[in-house]
């Protein structure tokens, strides 16, 4: 099983998946950020500039390859789900990772994790990012994506527990 978390940076991601990890058995966290990471260090400037003009790693032709292709890795070779938290507003790159995932197991699902801007800001600065960092620039874009097009299973974590959005999801997984 592959379980997508996706929303906006300071959503509740990272935390919506470690709880998930504690409740899915067999499972492990999977970011692909780890990947963009890689990516961002070993690929030279001038090819970066001309691919990924807008400094985001995602732009990065590889990266959405390697993003499935590492996660068919880990599933062969350790036979555990993954819980994948990522960032991703690009529909059409969603629709790729997903389509992979989906030929890599079945049982593939997305829910994308929603919460009001002030909200968002509140819980960033909460984790110690910088005001007007990466992630504080990538909310206003996230939100409009989520909005203007179909990104699925929404689930809003404005005024819910962290108990509550873990069994919203949890709901909708076949855990049979």
């Amino acid at each position: 099983m592959i379980v997508m978390i996706n929303g906006a940076f300071g959503v509740g991601k990272t935390t919506i998946s470690n709880e998930l990890l504690r409740e899915i058995k067999n499972s492990m966290i999977y970011d692909p950020e780890e990947v963009g990471f890689l990516l961002r260090n070993i690929i030279p400037r001038n090819i970066k500039q001309l691919e990924a003009e807008t400094g985001d790693f995602q732009d990065l032709q590889l990266w959405r390859k390697l993003t499935v292709h590492v996660a068919n890795l880990l599933i062969t070779t350790y036979e555990k789900n993954l819980i994948v938290p990522m960032t991703i507003r690009n529909p059409a790159y969603l629709h790729y990772i997903k389509e992979g995932f989906q030929r890599i197991d079945k049982q593939t699902y997305h829910f994308c994790l929603t919460a009001n801007k002030d909200t968002i800001y509140g819980r960033l600065r909460k984790r110690g990012e910088d005001e007007g960092n990466w992630c504080f620039q990538q909310t206003d874009k996230c939100l409009n994506a989520f909005r203007e097009n179909n990104f699925e299973e929404y689930i809003d974590t404005e005024n819910e527990s962290i108990a509550a959005v873990v069994d919203a999801i949890k709901q909708r997984l076949d855990l049979s």
